[in-house]
């Protein structure tokens, strides 16, 4: 398959670990839980409802980590898009408390996951590192860390001044930081490829090349496929921002966007620009993201695009926003260039949900390395008549962009483009 983001120039998959392809589905298949996608999402579901007892099949339109699962800049970074202030501000103290200790409860699933199938994906968990983009930033970066170590009962995050962040980040131009002792990064196809293995170990059935064309909830659920059909009890839909027209009534609480990211060659002394081999994201609204590789690569991503066509040429558009924070790599080779979708919310809080004997989970907003774990659990957990957990993340369903799927990116765009100018203020 080819979207034109070049994800065969990725660096991960010039450096995915082996995994043997699934085949496609042909003819007819049953299951009592069929899983529509093979990212962290589906993975995760299928995995949960496997060790629950059901026979779970996943279909997945491309091959494992495809999508943004295998694309994205690997950044396990606790808690959601939305900060602990915010989240006070709509939920109120406790509800929002327990929404942060179910983004604590995604990272350690995640964690034992990887620790229980030995997944080999250059997990490292060193911090979180957010730079603040302009002075003013520090303010509520204080106020934050404040609200976490006293409503949230997380002390694990300090403001660093200019000097201090100046000595973990070796770029000019921000002002201060927050550190989270709790985030870190990983290989995110690795990680993909890992769980796939995991699931077909556990007895889970993997299709690849087997895209989903129809999704019928009569008499059970009946995926159809170019060349076959899964027959189920229950379907979870995994897609993200490859949903498309699949279920057109949840897909106007979403848009995709477009994320592009280079990797540079490997560099003599990694840790001269980043200390401690933090995960380094900004305060720009449009954010600049990056980390080092195992073998001592930048991965950088940066800039977003709100249209259906992405740049001409990959590397250009995204080393600018490198060379700004880093004018010190000007001459650096870029080996690597890719993109892929994620999806976001009006909110930027995801979309977990469901509609009779169809469960779906979407729209993280870019925290989907860890929040992915958490909700292929509640999935599982509301398919097997567990619906607690479920109902708390499906009480903060976002609501549609306005127009919604149709209409969604020319007014969203606007909007984006009135921040993009901010971060230039």
């Amino acid at each position: 398959m080819n979207d034109g983001l070049n994800f065969a120039n990725s660096y991960y998959v010039a450096s995915a670990n082996s995994f043997a392809p699934a085949p496609k589905l042909e003819g007819e298949a049953k299951a009592d839980v069929v899983v529509i996608g093979g990212g962290y999402t589906g993975l995760h579901a299928a995995l949960e409802c496997r060790e629950r007892g059901f026979s779970v099949a996943l279909v997945e339109a491309g091959r494992i980590g495809w999508g943004a699962s295998g694309r994205n800049g690997g950044q396990a970074i606790p808690g959601w898009r939305k900060g602990a202030a915010e989240l006070i501000k709509l939920y109120g103290r406790e509800h929002a408390k327990r929404l942060f200790d179910l983004s604590l409860e995604a990272r350690q699933v995640t964690l034992d996951r990887i620790a229980k199938h030995n997944i080999a994906c250059d997990l490292t968990m060193n911090g979180h590192l957010l730079a603040a983009s302009k002075s003013v930033d520090l303010g509520w970066m204080r106020e934050e860390a404040r609200i976490l170590a006293r409503d949230m009962d997380y002390p694990h995050v300090r403001v660093l001044d200019r000097d201090e962040a100046q000595a973990k980040l070796a770029s000019p131009i921000h002002h201060g930081a927050l550190l989270d002792a709790l985030g870190g990064h990983l290989h995110p196809l690795n990680y993909a490829l890992g769980l796939a293995d995991a699931a077909r170990e556990g007895g889970v059935t993997l299709y690849e090349q087997t895209p989903a064309l129809n999704v019928d909830g009569a008499n059970g659920v009946t995926v159809t496929t170019p060349s076959g059909a899964v027959r189920a009890r229950y379907a979870v839909l995994a897609c993200d921002a490859l949903l498309g027209k699949l279920e057109p009534r949840i897909a106007g609480r979403i848009m995709p966007v477009a994320n592009y990211l280079i990797a540079t060659e490997p560099l003599e002394n990694p840790s001269a620009l980043i200390a401690d081999n933090l995960a380094v994201s900004d305060s720009r609204f449009v954010v600049d993201y990056f980390r080092m590789s195992a073998d001592g690569r930048l991965i950088f991503g940066g800039g977003e695009r709100y249209t259906p066509n992405p740049p001409t040429n990959i590397e250009a558009f995204v080393r600018p926003y490198m060379e700004r924070i880093f004018p010190q790599l000007a001459n650096v080779r870029i080996t690597h260039s890719w993109g892929g979708l994620v999806s976001i919310s009006m909110t930027r809080l995801p979309h977990i949900g469901r509609m009779a004997n169809l469960f779906f989970a979407h729209g993280y907003s870019g925290q989907g390395v860890l929040i992915s774990a958490l909700a292929g659990k509640v999935l599982a957990e509301a398919l097997s008549g567990t619906a607690e957990r479920f109902d708390v993340l499906q009480d903060i369903a976002p609501p549609e962009f306005p127009g919604g799927a149709a209409l969604r990116t020319p007014l969203h765009v606007l909007g984006m483009l009135y921040y993009a100018l901010r971060d230039r203020l």
